[in-house]
């Protein structure tokens, strides 16, 4: 049965500075969960409808997708919004135009000196990763999280956090130095691989309609919180690679993330609901249970919408590029650039000649041709890269990005706080000790 546990925490921060009630100990309440595998799960009818009506609209997403533009262009458009939706949950904020830019520097061997941009492409990096290791029928394991992880940290200054799993306490909300006033506590860090083994093998199990599995699997993942930093993003990806590896969702990704950010209070309100102490079967676990995945469902609905709706007007102005060009011969250059802007709206010549299979010279012909016609325009990024932009689907990709709402809560790691904060403490610290170390 899950159950709560009585610790003591002891600061390890005394003679920093901080006010006595930071740094004196006292107790706290830490949760941990059931194992997942062998849970009776039963949905109540209105929400089994709810899952049967978000499956069906992920199913016909992925069959339909390529009717209106080029399947690949909408999977990988689609997959960034995913990421900047669920890096916007963490407080990671960036505008679609700012992170096409940073990505196209990446692509030129230059490391973007945005930060904000450099951890939401390493959001991008890992879910690539998760999902192109998984395809249907493929099983999801402790190790691939921890290289997903491993990727959505490389580069950061928590980059030697990156997949592992935590050695400590960790807690959401109250104070920045200890769990005693926390909104939530994650079970001890000596739980942590063997639950997440169990999630692993509940993921790899066929029992459940695949968007309750995803729904659940994420919200043990969150529950769980393996890791000292990323936890959020690392938990979305797993929805995505739950309804891969359950072949609801094979090439496109339905942006679940957009509308969890949009809806971030019933989002947080909806995981802790998951949450129970003593048996699976009681009624407040069962009607938790329910109350998340009608919400993930729903959201999962809805993200179709929003999918639907960005490949209907990416279509709209591709038809409205065509026809501003007059004549375009088939399978030519042009044509396929057309067909691939609407997943890189910002590209260069290098890379719209990799992605089209065409030499350098065809591909700066027909992007010339379309500078012309006002469909791209140039703009210098990185060292004074020369690059070539659509404003048309940039601005359709933002009005996506305009629907997040504010970030809720951060997660906290013992004395391991979120960077800006920890670096205060660590000043604290060296002040106290009369050093003059720079910063970490």
């Amino acid at each position: 049965m899950s159950k709560v546990m009585n610790r003591r925490w002891s600061s390890t921060l005394g003679g920093s500075g901080l006010p006595r009630k930071d740094t004196r100990p006292c107790e706290y309440e830490a949760y941990v969960p059931d194992p997942l595998v062998g849970r009776r799960v039963m949905l109540d009818g209105e929400v089994a409808a709810d899952v049967a009506d978000a499956e069906t609209a992920i199913t016909r997403l992925n069959a339909e997708a390529s009717v209106l533009v080029d399947t690949e262009a909408l999977a990988r458009i689609l997959l960034r919004a995913e990421a900047v939706a669920s890096s916007r949950i963490e407080g990671l904020v960036i505008g679609a135009r700012r992170l096409l830019h940073a990505e196209v520097v990446r692509t030129l061997s230059e490391t973007p000196s945005d930060v904000t941009a450099h951890e939401v492409l390493n959001n991008i990096d890992a879910m690539v990763h998760a999902i192109q290791s998984i395809g249907a029928g493929d099983p999801i394991t402790s190790d691939l999280l921890l290289e997903l992880h491993r990727r959505l940290l490389r580069g950061t200054r928590l980059e030697d956090y990156g997949g592992h799993f935590r050695e400590e306490q960790n807690w959401i909300g109250g104070s920045d130095y200890n769990p005693c006033s926390a909104d939530f506590v994650p079970p001890p860090h000596e739980f942590v691989s063997d639950l997440i083994a169990d999630l692993c093998e509940f993921c790899n199990t066929d029992d459940l309609p695949a968007v309750a599995q995803a729904a659940i699997a994420h919200a043990q993942f969150e529950t769980i919180h393996p890791f000292v930093d990323g936890n959020g993003r690392t938990g979305r990806a797993l929805i995505h690679m739950v309804l891969r590896r359950r072949g609801i969702a094979e090439r496109v990704l339905p942006p679940v993330s957009l509308v969890l950010a949009t809806l971030a209070r019933s989002y947080v309100d909806g995981l802790t609901a998951f949450r129970y102490a003593g048996s699976a079967t009681s009624q407040r676990a069962l009607e938790g249970l329910n109350i998340w995945v009608g919400r993930f469902a729903g959201a999962c609905t809805r993200s179709v919408q929003d999918a639907t709706a960005f490949e209907a007007r990416a279509a709209e102005i591709e038809a409205s590029w065509r026809e501003r060009l007059g004549s375009v011969r088939a399978n030519s250059a042009t044509d396929r650039i057309l067909r691939i802007l609407p997943g890189a709206p910002v590209l260069t010549v290098d890379g719209a000649a990799r992605l089209i299979s065409r030499t350098f010279n065809p591909a700066n012909d027909a992007i010339q041709r379309l500078v012309g016609a006002g469909i791209l325009r140039q703009v210098n990024i990185g060292r004074r890269n020369r690059a070539y932009e659509a404003p048309e689907i940039i601005t359709v990709f933002t009005s996506l990005e305009r629907q997040l709402a504010s970030p809720e809560g951060e997660t906290r790691t013992g004395d391991r706080l979120p960077l800006d904060r920890r670096q205060r403490v660590l000043l604290c610290r060296k002040a106290a000790r009369g050093t003059s170390r720079g910063p970490l």
